[in-house]
């Protein structure tokens, strides 16, 4: 394959960048350009008007997807190929198969290793259905708290708190994620022991911080005269140090073709989002995340919506030059919904080789932050209007609210607020505003679009979440990068290991050890001094 930075399309689309489309000109941001850049698919609408580009440029970026094949690597990654690959060196070497995990509704995949993978994934929710119609007839368990950090604590903690609307009465869920011993303090000062089940998801059985959790978790049951085997659910990999039956109350799999930020889905999600929510629930979450499955398949590109937003998303890194992204969801119940995505952006895209080991010579993943409107219109948008640099803005909102209750203040109900908020900095972002005192002006001309729904619930969400994951993918299928691997996250467990071994052989000698670790013992000395 051609680099990146060598296509046709790529040399099209810089030159369009040295005269981008002028927002704050007049006749140009009109109701028929948002009538025009509006594209609708499977219950989500979608509004880019407020993007710098024109026809040309969406048309160069319609060419780039076509000149790297994005659709056919899409459905090549959801038939099972191999696609976690570095050519010519050590690598994963596996499928990315996270569809499979939801791949039981309408358009099945037909090949055979998307179709083994889908039915040991629906094995596990049959017998997930089972484990909870069972705790369900002993009334004992009212709360839940899932033990796992990163792909097994982000995802799963920011779709049950977009959901907790939906949740079954007397079910809560609770995590703990960081190895901080305050995190888990503070979580287990709040729940009754005997009436909490806990989940443990690590797919190596190795995560040291969830290893070190549920040793806590397991003391303090002990300490309570409760027994850790009637209580502490595992999720792991088949052979793990965690698939072991004497140990736990029940068991689940997860598989090496699952990525942790791609495993909401799979059962790092299931137990915790099942257990809340009820298991229709869960499943009308997996059947609108396969619906979107389906739809990152078609060809079009102004109908297949996560990936023409992953054009828009390299048209603003690779061309206008922003290095990062602003996730804005106008819906409090997906306050931990950017920090989910963070996690999924930066560490599939945030490469600097290609996938054939070489250097890459242009950007990759931005950084990715947000936090949901209106909150952040008074904190961080004084910089998005005003500031020096750039950052571009995707925007997430909803028709209804999900509890309906809500009430009229001078004229409006809280709801037509919230919109009005939403719709308004959507404009007010790319048109700016002109003013002769300097110190009012908003330059505009910044770059954003909407992705709407009716409103937030089980299916949505699987939609919302499918469309995000699918995006991640296709900008790493442009820019032939591997997405599904994590290889910078390795250096700092191996120093930390090392770190930790001087604080075991300072408890030991009562002296560090400077010689296996000099730099380590550097910090250490000044610490304990």
């Amino acid at each position: 394959m051609k680099k990146f930075s060598a296509l046709s399309s790529f040399y099209k689309l810089k030159k369009l960048a040295e005269n981008p489309i002028d927002l704050t000109k007049k006749g140009i941001l009109t109701p028929q350009r948002i009538e025009e850049m509006f594209s609708e698919e499977v219950g989500l609408k979608f509004f880019y008007a407020t993007e710098r580009m024109d026809e040309q440029t969406l048309s160069a970026l319609f060419e780039l997807a076509k000149e790297t094949e994005a659709v056919h690597k899409m459905r090549s990654m959801q038939a099972g190929e191999i696609v976690n690959v570095i050519e010519r060196y050590e690598s994963e070497k596996r499928p990315a198969l996270h569809t499979a995990m939801r791949d039981f509704f309408e358009e099945k995949e037909e090949t055979q290793r998307a179709k083994e993978a889908a039915s040991l994934a629906y094995k596990e929710l049959e017998k997930l259905k089972n484990f909870l119609q069972k705790i369900e007839t002993k009334k004992r368990f009212t709360h839940l708290v899932q033990i796992g950090i990163g792909g097994s604590d982000l995802g799963p903690r920011a779709v049950y708190y977009a959901l907790e609307a939906y949740k079954r009465p007397m079910r809560k869920v609770s995590f703990i994620s960081n190895v901080d011993p305050d995190d888990g303090a503070q979580v287990l000062s709040e729940v009754e022991l005997e009436n909490t089940l806990f989940v443990v998801v690590s797919k190596s059985g190795r995560t040291l911080e969830t290893q070190t959790n549920e040793e806590f978790v397991i003391q303090k049951l002990k300490a309570k005269n409760l027994d850790p085997k009637n209580q502490i659910i595992a999720v792991t990999g088949q052979g793990s140090p965690m698939d072991d039956p004497s140990k736990y109350l029940a068991s689940f799999y997860i598989w090496d073709y699952v990525g942790g930020r791609y495993s909401t889905a799979s059962m790092v999600g299931a137990v915790t989002l099942a257990f809340a929510l009820g298991m229709d629930q869960f499943l009308d979450f997996l059947r609108g995340a396969s619906k979107m499955d389906k739809l990152a398949k078609i060809p079009d590109p102004k109908r297949n919506l996560p990936l023409l937003s992953a054009l828009l998303g390299i048209w603003n890194r690779n061309f206008l030059l922003h290095p990062t992204c602003a996730v804005i969801p106008y819906s409090q119940a997906l306050h931990r919904f950017p920090a989910h995505l963070q996690q999924l952006d930066m560490e599939s895209n945030g490469k600097r080789i290609d996938k054939e080991g070489n250097p890459v010579n242009f950007s990759t993943g931005p950084i990715i932050w947000g936090e949901p409107g209106t909150n952040g219109q008074h904190s961080f948008y004084q910089s998005l209007h005003q500031g020096t640099d750039i950052a571009p803005i995707e925007m997430v909102g909803f028709k209804e609210s999900q509890y309906g209750k809500d009430l009229e203040v001078q004229g409006t109900s809280s709801q037509e607020k919230l919109l009005s908020n939403l719709i308004a900095q959507s404009i007010a972002f790319a048109l700016g505003e002109k003013n002769p005192n300097p110190n009012k002006v908003c330059a505009g001309n910044r770059p954003n679009h909407i992705l709407f729904a009716e409103k937030l619930t089980p299916y949505s969400l699987g939609l919302i979440l499918s469309y995000y994951e699918h995006k991640v993918a296709f900008q790493g299928f442009i820019w032939n990068i591997n997405s599904f691997d994590q290889e910078g996250v390795q250096l700092g467990k191996t120093l930390a290991s090392k770190m930790i071994d001087q604080f075991i052989q300072k408890k030991k000698q009562k002296t560090i050890d400077e010689r296996a670790f000099p730099l380590g013992a550097a910090f250490l000395k000044k610490i304990f001094s």
